[in-house]
């Protein structure tokens, strides 16, 4: 199945080559009651995580940059994208996950991306 995403120009062409890349990691990704996907969204200001039980399509767990306790916190962005991974880890081991699927959105691991990884594989969740 082919999936076209329109050419733009500028930064929406950033847009819609992260779009593409991100069709593509989810031919091979998907997310089961066992193994669930934690699925990163990324934007300039803001870094968001979910951990997605694609079969039953719920969200079991979430955090992000915009939650009280990391809002307006300490440090750059990548240190905010720790405290992100750290504390999607802690949702999730206590909705009973215990290992997940990293699905890092079309964008490149590295930074903020690899940040929040390591940050919840310290914190215990499986990769």
């Amino acid at each position: 199945m082919a999936y076209g995403v329109k050419i733009a120009k500028g930064d929406a062409y950033k847009r819609a080559a992260i779009k593409r890349r991100h069709i593509r990691v989810r031919k091979h990704v998907s997310g089961t009651p066992e193994r669930p996907r934690l699925v990163v969204t990324r934007s300039n200001r803001n870094i968001v995580a979910q951990v997605i039980d694609d079969i039953a399509g719920h969200t079991l767990a979430s955090a992000s940059t915009l939650d009280t306790s990391i809002r307006g916190g300490e440090g750059d962005k990548s240190a905010q994208a720790k405290q992100v991974g750290a504390l999607v880890a802690e949702r999730a081991k206590a909705a009973g996950v215990e290992a997940v699927v990293f699905d890092r959105g079309g964008n490149r691991y590295a930074g903020r991306i690899a940040a929040l990884a390591d940050a919840a594989r310290e914190a215990g969740l499986k990769f």
